[in-house]
């Protein structure tokens, strides 16, 4: 897949993902609302750079308060798209890059995003001042398990992941980029909501017994997490 190639229309990203992962938005919904309400945040406003198909706003839209507005922005048009079936009175979505925008909200939503970005510290540094918190959503690819199967490669072909993550270098990119860290906790879709092939069936057990005893160390083993964390 070619790197950058959101901004053209019918793109090989859509081609490779033609659901957009919106299957997967009901699930990250619950984990963006489980650090909202872990925190107690009060929020009026809350955008989401890099929306995609605009489903997880559509979802939070559903569980917070009435006064909440939702902002999505993408540079895909092929996202947009998507997303304009899903907005209301409540939702609205831009083709537009968010970083140019002079707006300001309460919470900025990042969800999967910064490991698509060639630039990546450039583009967190400049989403710093656009909100008051920020909540990020990571991938940790760089597991032993990912690493010994040279599955990073598979990862940048399949998804546009050009940069792989441990928790520590994803606590020390945004602590390096002016971020102050307010909380963190693991996620996994794997453990959460198992897949139903042999192969997904048979790396389950084992992912769930080790998490059980040190989540560090299942997600720098056998991987299959992601990190969430929320900065200021």
């Amino acid at each position: 897949m070619a790197i950058n190639n959101y901004y053209q229309e019918n793109s090989a990203y859509l081609e490779s993902n033609p659901s957009w992962h919106i299957e997967d938005s009901p699930w990250k919904a619950k984990q963006i609302l489980r650090m909202i309400k872990k925190n107690s945040l009060q929020i009026n406003s809350i955008a989401e750079i890099g929306c995609g198909a605009g489903e997880i706003l559509n979802q939070l839209q559903t569980s917070l308060p009435e006064n909440v507005l939702f902002t999505g922005f993408d540079i895909s048009p092929d996202a947009i798209k998507m997303a304009q079936k899903r907005k209301s009175q409540r939702v609205s979505f831009r083709q537009e890059d968010m970083i140019k925008s002079r707006e300001f909200f309460d919470l900025l939503l990042m969800i999967d995003v910064f490991e698509h970005v060639e630039d990546y510290m450039g583009f967190l540094r400049a989403c710093k001042d656009k909100s008051e918190y920020k909540l990020f959503h990571i991938p940790l690819d760089a597991s032993m398990f990912m690493i010994f199967r040279n599955k990073l490669l598979t990862m940048r072909k399949s998804v546009g992941h050009l940069h792989y993550f441990m928790k520590d270098t994803a606590l020390a990119t945004l602590s390096d980029t002016g971020y102050e860290i307010v909380d963190h906790f693991y996620t996994s879709i794997i453990l959460d909501i198992p897949r139903k092939s042999i192969k997904s069936k048979m790396g389950y057990m084992p992912r769930r017994l080790l998490s059980l005893m040190s989540e560090d160390f299942a997600a720098k083993t056998i991987g299959g997490f992601s990190l969430m964390v929320l900065a200021k």
